[in-house]
């Protein structure tokens, strides 16, 4: 999940107008790190990361680890990067901090991700990267063409592929290094965050321990939340404006009213200054929604997102007098941008890895994200599983699979489960994000931790820190490094307690 800094964002996509799942049911929950369409700096820049101590290298991976067909043994270029620069090196064990790959490039990752980059030294730990299968360079079958063509090609993407495609990656480095008893730390954002997670409790004679940063793991239909992502998003709304809140929740009917007019859809277009003509209401609720859901995902500093939106909506402005939908519309501009138009699908254009997500949503990752009666800032339109998994069966002909990671992962009655036979994982959260809701939120264990924030964001821990970072956030990523360092002390000691050389 390109769970963008998801890297999280909601999305819809068609490449033909005659498909279009409904409103009720329409969300299909990208997760990512960081937002690829928004940025959070004024001009629209994202810091600059300094990439010259790393290495790219190509893996030439299985493309199916599960099975002995001779089309398993076919093999593609997966892509990962190597930072030896703070290394300890293999005499002394050093670690390995692996940050594991979710629904983006490597070079969107390697943009976003500070927490290896950050820690690498204080640990002397050797920095690896991968790229997840059929996202940025690394496509199955010589081409994102190809790879992406349809079911029987995309059927190789799910995450215990992914998983194994790691696992592989990971022994490989060992290997390459001559370092056979160097612990492995996987983290991962998001979705891999849950890869993470999941790699931890699938592959322990591999990784000593993993982050988890902002994972929904028990977002699924065995797991559901008591309240869903749009709670969250009206409460941060809410909490932040309730001038705000009130002007956003009465929009939805004043937009349908317009519509319902005589050239109603042109009225709304001038209104939003859209690129093309709407064909609906649907329209422009759609992208307001991901609006606001993007602004509270990603709400971080300097400049916070859901004020910027709020600050927009609630100001009178000398010399003009605004009506509901200019208010509506000046949140949009503060949040993206002045432009000449704006393009109602920029949040859903049909990149090669938006493809690859709708594909893990419509087979294996399936989230019932809808709109509940809690989430009093948006209309009332629970999500629909018949009508999801209809809408995915006619879009790739093959049928979801809602209880498939419940059932491989084993992820129900956490508490209950992991306790027995899970360790080492820390579960980070900010309560903020919408995502928080499907997050592991209490200590399970001495080692199976829980650390959440109050006001943090998706992913935010595992972000390149700042200057600007507030103090809870720097207290955040202190707990995270100084558990994961008491794993590579007791690792150390028992490897001397088995006179293995340290």
């Amino acid at each position: 999940m390109s769970l963008p800094y998801t890297i999280l964002i909601l999305f819809i996509f068609s490449t033909s107008s005659s498909y279009l799942i409904p409103l009720a049911h329409s969300k299909i929950a990208r997760l990512g790190i960081s937002s690829k369409t928004l940025k959070n700096e004024p001009d629209g820049s994202t810091q600059k990361v300094d990439e010259s101590d790393l290495k790219m290298y190509y893996f030439n991976q299985t493309l199916d680890h599960f099975t002995f067909t001779p089309e398993s043994y076919m093999t593609f270029q997966q892509r990962y990067a190597i930072d030896s620069t703070h290394w300890g090196g293999a005499k002394a064990n050093a670690p390995i901090l692996a940050f594991l790959g979710e629904e983006s490039s490597l070079d969107s990752d390697l943009a976003a991700i500070g927490f290896l980059r950050d820690n690498g030294p204080r640990l002397n730990a050797l920095l690896v990267y991968i790229e997840h299968r059929y996202y940025g360079e690394t496509m199955p079958f010589g081409s994102a063409e190809e790879a992406l063509k349809n079911a029987s090609t995309l059927g190789y993407l799910n995450a215990a592929q992914a998983l194994a495609d790691y696992a592989a990656i990971l022994l490989h480095v060992k290997e390459k290094y001559s370092t056979n008893h160097s612990p492995i730390i996987v983290i991962g954002g998001s979705y891999g965050g849950m890869l993470a997670a999941w790699f931890r409790l699938k592959y322990p004679h591999i990784a000593l321990g993993a982050l988890a940063s902002s994972a929904p793991l028990l977002y699924f239909e065995d797991t559901r939340p008591k309240f869903g992502y749009y709670y969250i998003v009206t409460k941060v709304f809410k909490e932040a404006s309730e001038r705000c809140y009130n002007t956003i929740r009465n929009s939805w009917k004043e937009i349908d009213r317009v519509a319902g007019k005589p050239n109603g859809l042109s009225i709304l277009s001038k209104q939003f200054k859209t690129c093309d003509p709407l064909n609906g209401s649907f329209d422009i609720k759609d992208f307001l929604d991901t609006i606001y859901a993007e602004a509270v995902q990603y709400n971080r500093g300097p400049n916070f997102w859901v004020a910027k939106v709020c600050n927009a909506i609630n100001a009178n402005p000398p010399n003009r007098r605004y009506n509901l939908l200019d208010r509506i519309f000046a949140g949009v501009v503060a949040l993206v941008g002045n432009r000449t138009c704006y393009d109602t699908k920029m949040f859903a254009q049909p990149t090669n890895n938006n493809i690859a997500w709708r594909w893990q949503s419509c087979s294996e990752i399936v989230m019932p994200v809808g709109y509940d009666k809690q989430d009093t800032m948006f209309p009332t339109a629970p999500f629909n599983m018949t009508s999801y998994i209809d809408g995915c069966k006619s879009y790739h002909g093959v049928t979801p699979r809602p209880h498939w990671i419940t059932t491989y992962f084993g992820i129900q009655e956490v508490k209950l489960i992991l306790q027995k036979f899970g360790s080492n994982i820390i579960f980070s959260n900010g309560l903020s994000d919408p995502y928080s809701v499907g997050g592991v939120l209490e200590d399970i264990s001495d080692t199976l931790v829980a650390i959440t924030t109050k006001n943090g964001s998706h992913c935010l821990d595992i972000t390149l820190k700042s200057k600007e970072d507030p103090e809870w956030l720097v207290i955040q990523r202190e707990k995270e490094i100084k558990v994961i360092d008491s794993w590579i002390s007791t690792y150390q000691n028992d490897l001397r307690d088995l006179n293995m050389p340290v």
